[in-house]
């Protein structure tokens, strides 16, 4: 005759089921074991955690990237000869990919929390596969066709690491509970020394980053420079087709301080405004010239240009997804838009007083124009009526004869120089992508009475930056949305910075010391008892002497059958994995 302790019933614990469920399809109790991670789960786990701040780094320059999604299109529309957004399956696949692995980052440390085995799904483990070789040939594709665009995560963090080094110091801090409970139940000291030697290493880089943080926007505000100017770039082209004359009437009211325009030579030396080498991306050359449309834009003569539709395509092709805002009265005057000459936004811009930036086109040497371009487009600024102190002057082609033409023009350049060569050459101006100048150098340049213009500024942050770092001026496609700026996106004095700095410091550390004298008590006062802890999960039987693994099997089958057949619960609900734990004095007996 068997005589036993009655089964002990449970109540279900759903948050445990489905943490042990979704991440390793362990949804019963007998699934679960709190074992040791084998090493070949330590490894996923580790892929894991190198997927997720691969990821994370992805996901992130693409939101600061932003600024140049425009660029990016336009790579591809090279590439391809198709004008497609391609940001948009980039963006929507990144943040997919990066939710479900920070979901199963969460899981993972909810299993360490709670002292379960990690056990990662094999489905888990293809799609952890899936993003990091997808994330991998990303990055590795950025960096063969737009290589420099990485710039853009040292320059946002001028603006944003104050705030993430706040958000890093807090989810690190959080963590603090998950190490000091495993530094308390860990019965190994080298094990329990590695990890609080690891994890304070960690937390003292966090609390000592900030003398590493090196924002302009940390400064006196007082000291702060005047904003910096906003030159429409071809215009307005979130508002209008680029390079068009309504493009140029719509930056102009946005009060932008100059206009920056691309200029191309056609076959019988008219100087007319047009980005690409090609008319494909922005007229409706493949309808009127079928047979032309590959050739370059600079080998049509002005009656044939004049033919063709330049605001079309902006409708068709919404570059800056900004249609749906517009009027119908809009979008017809856009749809009627033409190729613009350079003498047409000469004589606008003269109306207005205001500067224009031309950046001229080299023509091929075989061109008819090649060996008169110059005089060509000089010859367009001298009819148009403008003065010459508000055209600036870009090529470096033929200067001398330029300065010696238009003694008034306001020479520039568009490659980097030290402010002394460029004093040497006359030059007083600088144009520069913005990641080209630093804010030392944007300093020196000002200094030297440089004026730098840094192109092409989109977003409020980058624009903020640049304000902070004294730039005098900026080109923007979107001066509709930096106009609107009285003020940096943040300003905060170098004093401010250093309270919040400590402040934060201070909690941080305070905490984390208070969750590791919490734990270790809390793991001392139970050791002391004299209790042994047990998995509640598991249905504990006892014995007076120790049996072997099939009797014990054998007995909890004809328990469990008796306890259901009286309705307590179902077989897999009233016991655990192959270990058990054994009450003392208490048990089977026969």
């Amino acid at each position: 005759m068997v005589k036993h302790q009655p089964l002990q019933v449970y109540e279900r614990q759903l948050c445990l089921s489905c943490i042990t469920g979704i991440y390793g399809c362990r949804w019963k109790r007998y699934q679960r074991s709190h074992d040791d991670t084998t090493k070949w789960e330590l490894l996923w786990s580790f892929i894991l955690l190198i997927t997720f701040c691969l990821l994370l780094v992805w996901f992130y320059f693409w939101l600061e990237a932003h600024n140049d999604y425009n660029e990016y299109n336009w790579f591809l529309y090279n590439r391809s000869g198709e004008w497609n957004d391609g940001t948009v399956p980039i963006l929507a696949t990144t943040a997919a990919g990066f939710t479900y692995i920070a979901f199963l980052m969460v899981l993972a440390l909810c299993h360490v929390a709670l002292g379960q085995q990690l056990n990662l799904h094999w489905l888990h483990k293809i799609g952890v596969t899936a993003a990091l070789l997808t994330t991998i040939v990303g990055v590795i594709s950025v960096n063969q066709t737009w290589w420099q665009e990485w710039d853009v995560i040292p320059i946002s963090l001028q603006a944003t690491g104050p705030f993430l080094h706040i958000g890093a110091l807090a989810a690190v801090t959080a963590l603090s509970w998950i190490v000091a409970g495993q530094v308390a139940r860990a019965e190994k000291l080298i094990f329990q020394v590695v990890v609080v030697l690891l994890y304070l290493i960690v937390l003292l880089g966090l609390y000592i980053v900030p003398l590493y943080i090196n924002s302009p926007c940390i400064m006196d505000p007082s000291a702060l420079k005047p904003r910096p100017d906003v030159i429409g770039h071809n215009g307005a082209p979130m508002l209008a087709p680029e390079n068009t004359m309504m493009s140029f009437q719509r930056a102009l009211q946005m009060n932008v301080t100059g206009l920056e325009a691309d200029v191309a030579i056609s076959v019988d030396g008219v100087p007319f405004l047009m980005h690409d080498l090609t008319l494909r991306r922005t007229t409706n050359v493949d309808s009127v010239f079928p047979d032309r449309q590959m050739e370059g834009a600079s080998y049509f003569n002005w009656t044939d240009l004049q033919q063709l539709n330049a605001g079309r395509w902006f409708l068709k092709d919404d570059p800056f997804w900004t249609v749906n805002t517009m009027s119908q009265r809009e979008k017809y005057k856009i749809a009627n838009q033409s190729v613009c000459s350079l003498e047409q936004l000469l004589k606008l811009a003269s109306y207005h007083n205001i500067t224009v930036v031309l950046r001229l086109h080299e023509l091929p040497l075989q061109h008819p124009r090649y060996h008169s371009w110059i005089n060509d487009t000089l010859q367009a600024v001298k009819q148009s009526g403008i003065s010459q102190s508000l055209v600036v002057w870009t090529p470096d082609q033929d200067r001398a004869q330029v300065r010696q033409e238009a003694p008034d023009l306001i020479q520039a350049s568009v490659e980097k120089r030290s402010p002394q060569v460029l004093q040497q050459s006359n030059i007083s101006r600088l144009l520069l992508r913005y990641n080209q100048a630093n804010m030392r150098e944007i300093r020196d340049y000002s200094e030297n009475q440089i004026n730098v213009t840094l192109y092409t500024v989109n977003e409020p942050w980058l624009y903020s930056v640049l304000w902070c770092s004294g730039a005098s001026s900026v080109s923007s496609e979107a001066p509709n949305i930096l106009m609107k700026m009285r003020y940096p996106i943040w300003l905060m004095g170098p004093v401010q910075y250093l309270l919040m700095w400590l402040t934060a410091d201070f909690l941080s550390f305070s905490v984390v010391i208070g969750i590791f004298i919490f734990q270790n008590y809390h793991m001392i006062r139970y050791r002391m008892s004299g209790m042994r802890s047990y998995n509640p999960e598991q249905i504990m039987l006892s014995a007076a002497v120790r049996t072997s693994s099939r009797d014990i099997n054998v007995m909890k089958e004809k328990l469990i059958f008796s306890e259901v057949e009286n309705g307590v619960s179902g077989a897999e609900e009233l016991y655990g994995d192959n270990s058990y734990d054994y009450y003392t004095n208490q048990g089977i007996s026969q």
